[in-house]
């Protein structure tokens, strides 16, 4: 029988289609639940061993979430496996087999005479090598995918069916299960698989039955369902600059977050154009923008100068004619015309008392139950940004503390307002516009307004890893303060993040101090931040319900350590070896500890720093050794090296190019000037190569075996100014 090749190898290989049809699913949850049935599938099927490598395509809209597994075996292989039964003493006496052996055998499904001995480290045993037939791929999957189904991670799921178990995000309708053109037995939820699925709500009122998986994508688009994100978004880019078109020289303005919603909210997008009325061009852009994106999910239009434009996109989730067109058109125009009002309506409204009226309303507004009023908080941030400004001074002497302490008692007096209050997402901007359009009534100068408004617009940024820090140097003060204020606060109450509880949003809080810091180039220490922070809250009514003081700094060096590392490895792409080598010798000062990430990272994979790397994981171990060793209880450490004690020309080199570089590279170091530091410290690897291949250090005479120690000791010192390069991984390029 000749071999067979590739091609008729892929053509043995099989196809499984998952997919489980829902009611709507909220937007925002269906890309991460996507991503895990992809991943567990995957997982799936690689750990049953039907496939060496998952080859795992997912779709997704808002009714269905789906995969389609490729080159998947019939069967598992069979399986060789060798069991180990009794001692053999105790499964034979005078060459007969007892109950023992007659018990293994049994089990192992073998005839006694198949039994054999073996030996190992505990003795001699009987064994049986046993084959285990492997199961059908449409067995394993009608078994295991329903678990996989259940345990799909939800931010908030539901129980729909009385007095059953299960949960899912929203009512499981249908499920299709298809192993090529095969229907797997499989149920969840009261529903078994087959192997028709639905198309589009209106558009497609007949079932789509698939007769195979590589048909989904196909029978669903005549379905008028578009399964793939990226097919709905490449659709929707192209809709929305043909409607915008309809404006001479208007584009819309590019929305990654909406853009991202409306994918989510579709399945047959097309887009409609609308217009609204001049008249309300006279309120802040903002103000249109969120009402029109976070409440009408509607694109907004800029003219060629960037400025807003009387209109509007909407993405529908359906194809009409132009009669319906304009039929849609006109009510939602209707709808936004009603939210302008409002809008309107609130921002006059809220003139009536300016930001300064309103802080004595803040005593009014919770922050946090144990914490108190926003209020207090307004004082304690007050006090803690004036301090951090007084530091930031010193680095940027034209920083206006001033600006600083006005901007935080203000801050958040917007949450008083009306407008802030129906439209929570503005909270912060509204503040900053409010500050400045009132700026003459509250008797601030034109210049001191604009910096000061400016720091409270900006005072929540950044909101996220893409979002922008804020743009000066008092709105980063006051944003470090303010985050600062509310970690301090919930870490002393005991409330810190764990898994992925996380309530106070402190892990986002923390992520955007770290972005400040390092992108404002702020030397400041996170760990005496929040330290200050905490005695802002000495003598108030919250300290009382403190739980966690005496843990504090210990509890917030290390999460502020996880989110540095975070910062390193997934915003700036650091090898993970850096990371450990950099927060292993401090993270409190986050600018210093990107700063020597950036040079170890260029040094890192060379030829004389995986050598030194090496050392460094030597005179580690022999420090170590030194402390544990019994030969040596007293572990004599001279205060320095000896030179008279020095015997070998190599030891005596070493001592000289340490005693020099300890100058220079400290100097260096002091001045942040990591990448010359390590090419002075590069320097180092002959003499200490030389000490390695002719000096023995753990000698019996305690002073030369002192002065030697003492020598290694100063040499780790020396590297661990930057790093600790024990940590990196030789014989790597960087990454």
């Amino acid at each position: 029988m000749r071999p067979q090749n590739k091609k008729e190898v892929l053509e043995l290989m099989s196809d499984f289609l998952l997919e489980i049809g829902t009611d709507e699913i909220p937007a925002r949850m269906i890309a991460s639940a996507t991503e895990e049935l992809q991943r567990r599938l995957g997982e799936l099927v690689t750990r049953e061993r039907l496939a060496e490598k998952a080859d795992v395509e997912a779709y997704s809209t808002p009714r269905r979430i789906a995969v389609i597994v490729h080159g998947l075996t019939a069967a598992q292989p069979d399986a060789a496996e060798q069991m180990l039964g009794p001692g053999a003493a105790h499964a034979f006496k005078d060459g007969q087999p007892t109950k023992a052996a007659e018990s293994f055998a049994k089990k192992a499904g073998v005839a006694l005479s198949e039994l054999i001995t073996v030996t190992n480290l505990k003795g001699m045993y009987v064994a049986a090598n046993v084959v285990h037939k492997g199961r059908p791929a449409k067995e394993i999957l009608g078994e295991l995918v329903p678990k996989e189904i259940s345990a799909l991670y939800w931010a908030k799921n539901m129980y729909w069916r009385l007095g059953k178990p299960e949960r899912f995000v929203r009512p499981v309708r249908w499920l299709v299960a298809l192993l090529d053109g095969e229907v797997v037995p499989l149920e969840f939820a009261g529903i078994t698989a087959g192997k028709t699925s639905r198309g589009h709500r209106i558009l497609a009122t007949e079932p789509v039955e698939f007769t195979k998986p590589t048909d989904y994508a196909e029978k669903l688009r005549a379905a008028h369902v578009l399964p793939s994100y990226a097919e709905r978004e490449h659709k929707i880019r192209k809709a929305l600059d043909a409607a915008t078109r309809a404006v001479a020289g208007a584009r819309w303005r590019e929305d990654k977050g909406l853009l991202d919603t409306v994918v989510q909210l579709t399945e047959a997008p097309s887009v409609i154009l609308g217009n609204f009325d001049e008249e309300f061009l006279a309120l802040p852009e903002e103000v249109l923008v969120t009402v029109m994106r976070d409440h009408q999910k509607y694109f907004a239009v800029e003219d060629a100068s960037g400025k807003l434009a009387p209109h509007w996109l909407a993405v529908l989730n359906t194809v009409t004619d132009a009669e319906g067109e304009a039929i849609i058109r006109h009510g939602n125009e209707r709808v936004l015309r009603a939210r302008f009002k409002d809008a309107r309506f609130f921002w006059e409204t809220d003139q009536q008392h300016t930001l300064k009226d309103r802080v004595a309303m803040l005593k009014n507004v919770t922050f946090q139950k144990e914490l108190g009023s926003y209020y207090d908080k307004a004082t304690r941030t007050q006090h803690l940004g004036s301090q951090i400004s007084a530091i930031v001074t010193e680095y940027y002497p034209q920083h206006r503390q001033g600006v600083v302490y006005k901007a935080a008692l203000m801050a958040k007096c917007d949450l008083t307002t009306e407008l802030v209050k129906e439209f929570t997402e503005l909270q912060g901007i509204i503040g900053g516009l409010y500050l400045v359009h009132q700026a003459e009534r509250m008797d601030i100068p034109e210049g001191s307004a604009a910096a000061i408004g400016e720091a409270i617009y900006d005072q929540y940024k950044p909101a996220s890893m893409e979002d922008d820090v804020p743009r000066s140097l008092e709105g980063a003060v006051l944003a470090l303060a303010d985050k600062a204020d509310t970690i301090a606060g919930m870490f002393a109450l005991g409330m810190i993040p764990s898994g992925s509880k996380d309530p106070f949003a402190l892990r986002r809080a923390a992520n955007g101090m770290v972005r400040i810091l390092v992108e404002h180039k702020l030397p400041l220490n996170v760990v005496h931040i929040l330290e200050e922070a905490l005695r802002q809250y000495a003598g108030s009514a919250a300290e009382k319900h403190f739980t966690a003081v005496a843990e504090f700094k210990q509890n917030v060096t290390a999460f502020f350590r996880e989110r540095l590392e975070f910062y390193l490895r997934d915003a700036r792409g650091f090898a993970y070896d850096v990371t450990n080598a950099v927060l292993a010798e401090g993270a409190e000062n986050v600018l210093d500890a990107v700063a020597r990430a950036e040079a170890v990272a260029k040094v890192r994979g060379s030829e004389d720093f995986n050598a030194i790397s090496a050392s460094v994981k030597r005179i580690k171990n022999i420090l170590r050794q030194a402390h544990e060793s019994e030969k040596f209880p007293a572990f004599a450490l001279a205060a320095d090296f000896v030179p008279q004690a020095a015997n070998d020309d190599a030891e005596r080199a070493l001592a000289a190019k340490t005693a020099a570089l300890a100058v220079q590279a400290g100097a260096l170091c002091s001045n942040k000037q990591y990448d010359e530091a390590l090419a002075a410290l590069a320097t180092i690897r002959r003499p200490l190569d030389g000490f390695f291949d002719k000096v023995m250090v753990m000698v019996d005479d305690d002073t030369v075996r002192g002065s030697r120690l003492a020598l290694l000791q100063k040499v780790n010192a020396m590297f661990q100014a930057v790093a600790d390069f024990s940590e990196v991984v030789t014989g790597t390029k960087a990454s």
